[in-house]
């Protein structure tokens, strides 16, 4: 994913785009029921064969899904040319408990990944300038370096026991690349302890490390795209197409709470919690912060804050086409949002034969000759994209209108969408 720092330096690190080889599919949530008014179903786009889907019907079973608590190990991997300068102590408490902590919020307290890092190294049999370690890494080398890591650890750790496996290696080894830093996707899985791996997250992040960056790569763990643009020479912005709204756009991202889209393909919306507007009429709807869970404080219409958001709808859908959708949301600094430059109800499309990488959700820009924030926004342009209470908006080419009549005293966001025909 980018990794951006003062925006004259930008760097990138992203998941491998390899195909598993075969892929189950189960029916999301507990199973479909009848689409009546208002109901979500006509809404969710159909899962495609495209790497990371943003199809939602069916939920990619080649994936864990993070419906329940999950266990992550922490492996830390040394190197004959370089004697460690931290510790596993100190690597682990670079990302943990703040990925957990970022998960559980995201989720609303529906998902809790748990961490058991090792207390010590494991040295691996080569130097490491030996496996050519770089973010466009050959697939020669980074076999033979998962392959060399999982024969190190094997007799210390039971990877039976964990649905989530973090290489982390030495950050002060000479051939440590930290750009490197991705999920790996195996075509054919390594075996161990009677269990199959079938992705592994490779971790060589300087210490201190990127920040969130760990809980960007456990994102493709569970089956969510890259949403940045990387331009086809490397140079320009990385961050055109979401901007700060979601963390898998950017790790650095002052909203990097995931999308509404995203928390309902992970299980985490409940289908009363997505309205999907089919009529051609006004449809008024009120729409809590996304953010916002049961005991977060949200301020509302007279400032004063108010508690107990959650259970209420998160999420409007407008089908646009048969593999797309235009989806709004309501963001605000709240929770994992809470560094936000601007609040309002967001607007973005989602296309579900789209590729990691490739497109999959653009952010729709409601004041596209303004930008906000230029000090510490990843993408300056967007900052400003929500529209604000008083606002109204018409997606261009969609013939969409939203109209943002105001807020409650609760702190929801009151919302009128006129679909054209």
């Amino acid at each position: 994913m980018p990794r951006q720092f003062p925006r004259a330096r930008l760097r990138s690190t992203a998941a491998v785009f390899t195909t598993m080889s075969a892929l189950a599919a189960t029916s999301l949530g507990t199973g479909h029921s009848a689409a009546g008014p208002g109901s979500a179903e006509p809404c969710a786009l159909t899962r495609t064969d495209a790497h990371h889907s943003e199809g939602l019907d069916t939920w990619n079973a080649a994936y864990p899904r993070p419906a329940r608590a999950l266990d992550a190990v922490m492996v830390f991997l040394s190197f004959p040319d370089s004697r460690p300068l931290t510790t596993p102590q100190e690597l682990s408490a670079d990302h943990f408990p703040a990925t957990t902590r970022f998960f559980e919020r995201a989720s609303y307290g529906r998902f809790t990944l748990r961490s058991h890092p090792l207390r010590n190294w494991i040295q691996m049999p080569k130097p490491s300038t030996a496996y050519d370690i770089q973010r466009d890494w050959s697939a020669t080398h980074r076999a033979a370096y998962l392959r060399d890591a999982l024969t190190a650890a094997d007799p210390q750790v039971d990877f039976s026991r964990y649905d989530v496996v973090y290489f982390v290696a030495d950050p002060d080894a000479p051939g440590v690349d930290s750009d490197a830093t991705k999920v790996v996707n195996l075509t054919a899985p390594l075996r161990a302890d009677g269990a199959d791996l079938h992705r592994v997250v490779t971790v060589f992040e300087r210490h201190p490390p990127d920040r969130l960056v760990l809980a960007h790569e456990t994102g493709h763990v569970f089956d969510l795209p890259d949403l940045y643009h990387r331009p086809v020479d490397g140079k320009g912005d990385w961050d055109t197409h979401v901007g700060d709204w979601d963390l898998m756009g950017s790790q650095f991202g002052l909203a990097p709470d995931l999308f509404g889209w995203h928390k309902w393909k992970l299980g985490w919306l409940d289908q009363r919690q997505v309205r999907c507007v089919q009529d051609a009429g006004p449809a008024r709807l009120t729409l809590e912060p996304l953010a916002a869970g049961p005991g977060v404080a949200v301020a509302g219409a007279a400032g004063a804050p108010a508690f107990g958001l959650g259970r209420g709808t998160k999420l409007a859908v407008v089908r646009t086409g048969r593999d797309s959708v235009l989806a709004f949301e309501a963001r605000g600094p709240v929770g994992n949002d809470l560094n936000a430059c601007r609040q309002g109800v967001l607007v973005y499309r989602v296309r579900g034969e789209a590729q990691s990488g490739g497109g999959p959700i653009e952010v729709i820009d409601a004041h596209p000759r303004t930008e906000a924030c230029w000090e510490n926004s990843v993408y300056p342009p967007l900052a400003d994209a929500p529209i604000s209470a008083g606002e109204s908006f018409t997606v261009p080419g969609e013939g969409v209108r939203v109209e943002v009549e105001g807020r409650t005293a609760s702190g929801a966001w009151t919302v009128k969408i006129t679909v054209g025909r």
